[in-house]
């Protein structure tokens, strides 16, 4: 990392002290920003993930435009399924969508091994573009074994994965296997990002707040453990994240994570009393910035005094920007929660 690097997010994620605290965004990279429309308007978000030098460009624009602390490698969720040899499409207003949804122990026994150089190539040499042109971190994404899964069983998104759980129950051998292969997935893939140059991982969970803590706790926690103990060697921070999570946040920190993502259902203090050891990342609703800045500015203040200038606090969102937000307002917002550093953090400051 050079001298002239920003680093305050990673110090944060290993509960160093730090100057103030830092504030990235989930779905920096694109959604509201004009920049990136202009480059949606002549690249699909498959064909951005296979072009390093657009890619890199999205990664960077918030960046350069918000005045965030972390970089987050533009990608989506699915990405590696290609590399499974599962033909998906991304359709606008929908999301992913799987062609030929997994039913059968079968049609978890036709995925491909995962080669990271084959299957995302494109995406690792943007992460080294990127890596030599930001001057914060870059963090490097994958989605977990459980939201995946979802999206392969379901055939895209879904509200009440009454497939996948079906499959859980009614067939956990399958399930399993299905498990295990995305586990491993994983594993390479965020492996593969670390040694191109990602300084941090996150993994999203973002259905598994569909689980109740019996169904997590046995069908989803074990391979959430195995996924976390493999990214263990890496020697870079890593965010366990899910949505709509409150009743789950002791299970997920049980099973991984340097830094636990927490969601607006919680306030951020009896978030951290639940997870416990660890460093936290929130939590924002992303609504508010569709309303008054003065709402933004009211709640955040809230947040950053739940977190009471314990080290170990990365301000964000609870989930992704919203579409519809001004870019000016989280510009506002980075701004206001850097210049509202809590005293205790800035005593403890070396700098």
């Amino acid at each position: 990392m050079s001298a002239d690097m920003n680093d305050r997010y990673l110090r944060a994620a290993r509960r160093e002290p730090v100057d103030t605290t830092p504030v990235w965004f989930m779905r920096q990279a694109g959604r509201a920003l004009p920049e990136f429309r202009a480059i949606r308007a002549e690249a699909s978000l498959i064909e951005i993930t296979r072009d390093p030098g657009l890619c890199a460009e999205v990664t960077l624009q918030p960046v350069r435009r918000l005045g965030v602390d972390a970089a987050i490698l533009f990608a989506d969720i699915t990405t590696p399924f290609s590399g499974l040899g599962v033909p998906f499409d991304i359709k606008p207003g929908i999301g992913p969508v799987i062609e030929r949804p997994i039913a059968s122990a079968d049609d978890v026994a036709r995925l491909r091994p995962f080669d990271p150089d084959e299957a995302v190539g494109p995406l690792l040499e943007a992460i080294r573009l990127v890596r030599a042109a930001s001057p914060v971190p870059l963090i490097g994404f994958a989605g977990a074994p459980f939201t995946l899964a979802c999206y392969l069983v379901e055939g895209g998104p879904s509200r009440e994965f009454r497939r996948t759980k079906t499959l859980m129950h009614a067939d956990p051998a399958t399930w399993s296997a299905l498990m295990d292969v995305l586990v491993e997935t994983t594993i390479r893939y965020l492996r593969a990002q670390v040694a191109a140059g990602a300084q941090a991982v996150q993994v999203f969970d973002s259905w598994v707040g569909g689980l109740g803590p019996h169904d997590y706790e046995r069908l989803v926690a074990p391979w959430m453990r195995r996924l976390f103990d493999g990214l263990a060697p890496l020697g870079v921070p890593t965010t366990h994240f899910g949505v709509g999570t409150a009743g789950l946040l002791r299970l997920q920190a049980a099973a991984g994570g340097d830094v636990i993502g927490l969601d607006w259902r919680i306030a951020l203090a009896d978030g951290w009393a639940l997870v416990g050891d660890r460093a936290v990342q929130g939590n924002l609703d992303p609504a508010l910035l569709l309303g008054p800045f003065e709402a933004v500015a009211e709640t955040a203040g809230w947040i950053l005094e739940g977190a009471a200038g314990r080290a170990g606090h990365v301000f964000n969102l609870g989930h992704g920007v919203l579409p519809e937000t001004d870019p000016d307002a989280l510009r506002r917002l980075v701004d206001l929660v850097h210049e509202r550093a809590p005293s205790r953090l800035l005593a403890g400051s070396p700098r």
